[in-house]
């Protein structure tokens, strides 16, 4: 790919977006008032906005290997501080894809340097459903249900956080998890208990509300 192609392709998306709305660029340049903090993958492959059908605006969106949520991770917390505590987003979204690279990693015992202490948050969902995924004996399907109980353990990640249990208490805000399957461009509800699992660790992990 030549990079100069992207700037030819900049201002063909500019002129398209100024022949729909003449003062489209002078309303996004006025702020934003995101409903959705969308946590997701890397991959190139899997565009936030593109698979949820929206427009610049309309979510805050944070991407890293495997859609990860570890409390160790200063990034993906500073983006939760400030996307629940001063966007107020109402809903937080951890999407993961079927034929995710970094689950796939995670399931075999290659060493991979840097990855490695990445992927060890992922070996650890394997560990704590390892009873589960034993009894799966195709390895795709393995590899498919992984990427699940990912999403859903990440989003227990972010439910544990303190800004979402204020925000959860203070305006009712939701977690989801999701999947983009990749072969078909279907986005999946995993329809994750979201009121059962908050009952379950609050009590460990509600932080009073002011």
């Amino acid at each position: 790919m030549d990079i100069k192609q992207v700037f030819i392709n900049n201002k063909g998306w500019i002129d398209k977006r100024l022949e729909l709305d003449n003062d489209y660029f002078t309303k996004l340049s006025e702020g934003q008032a995101p409903e959705i903090l969308y946590i997701g993958c890397s991959d190139s492959r899997v565009t936030a906005e593109d698979l949820m059908g929206i427009q610049p605006g309309e979510a805050f969106v944070h991407r890293n290997i495997a859609n990860m949520v570890p409390n160790t991770d200063l990034n993906v917390m500073s983006v939760i501080n400030y996307a629940v505590a001063h966007l107020k987003v109402n809903h937080v979204v951890v999407c993961g894809h079927y034929n995710c690279g970094g689950v796939k990693a995670a399931m075999e015992q290659a060493d991979l340097g840097i990855l490695n202490p990445w992927l060890r948050n992922i070996r650890d969902v394997y560990r704590i459903h390892s009873a589960e995924l034993a009894t799966i004996e195709n390895d795709n399907d393995r590899y498919n249900r992984l990427v699940e109980l990912n999403v859903q353990e990440q989003c227990i990640n972010v439910i544990k956080t303190a800004e979402v249990q204020k925000a959860i208490i203070q305006r009712g805000l939701t977690v989801h998890g999701w999947i983009f399957d990749i072969h078909t461009g279907t986005l999946v509800d995993l329809k994750i208990d979201f009121e059962k699992i908050n009952a379950e660790i609050a009590e460990i992990y509600r932080i009073d509300a002011d």
